[in-house]
């Protein structure tokens, strides 16, 4: 028997639901930034703008229908987020974690809400990703660090060759005694007397 009008739509329906689920999860998998953000009503305008401002950035706004991704997010490691998908919410999106670069953006969008979110698979809240974004980055961390040893390296280095340094300083001073005393004996033509013995 042929599938009625009513019933065609749902298998469509279903198709379409699985395909988001493979999106939902792509996104979850592939994404070590996962920003929750309230979805207010932009205008065409301002969500170019957002989304070009974003881009520049490698961070990519998703939105998925609330029914599909609260049964993923309830299943998930992610299900402590559940409480921020109240309504209509967007996701920002990217593959390394572009905090600082976000909140200075989300800056200027003061009518686009942040809720909280995941990065490297740790729960933020709104005031999270604020205090994120004011750590410094690693580069900077490394290069304090490297500084940091080659000044070390540096020390132990110059303490290592103190006492050698002092060592070789004060037999250059020996020898050049002698080589002294040697030319006054050969000047002289006879050894100078020997130093008296002391009294016993």
């Amino acid at each position: 028997m042929p599938p009625t009008s009513s019933q065609a739509p749902q298998g469509d329906e279903s198709g379409l639901i699985r395909l988001l689920r493979q999106d939902i999860v792509a996104v979850f998998r592939d994404n070590r930034m996962i920003a929750v953000c309230q979805n207010v009503a932009l205008s065409a305008e301002d969500k170019l703008l957002l989304r070009h401002q974003l881009r520049k950035h490698k961070i990519f706004i998703k939105v998925f229908p609330s029914q599909v991704l609260k049964p993923f997010i309830e299943d998930s490691k992610y299900q402590n987020l559940l409480p921020l998908f109240v309504g209509h919410n967007l996701l920002l999106v990217s593959e390394e974690p572009k905090v600082k670069e976000m909140v200075r953006v989300l800056k200027s969008v003061p009518f686009l809400p942040l809720l909280g979110g995941c990065v490297d698979d740790t729960i933020l809240s709104r005031q999270g990703f604020i205090d994120y974004a004011k750590l410094p980055s690693l580069d900077r961390l490394q290069g304090e660090l490297v500084g940091g040893l080659t000044h070390l390296a540096a020390q132990t280095r110059s303490l290592l060759q103190h006492q050698p340094v002092q060592l070789t300083s004060l037999l250059d001073q020996y020898v050049k005694q002698q080589h002294e005393e040697d030319c006054a004996t050969s000047t002289n033509g006879k050894p100078h007397p020997p130093d008296p013995a002391p009294d016993s």
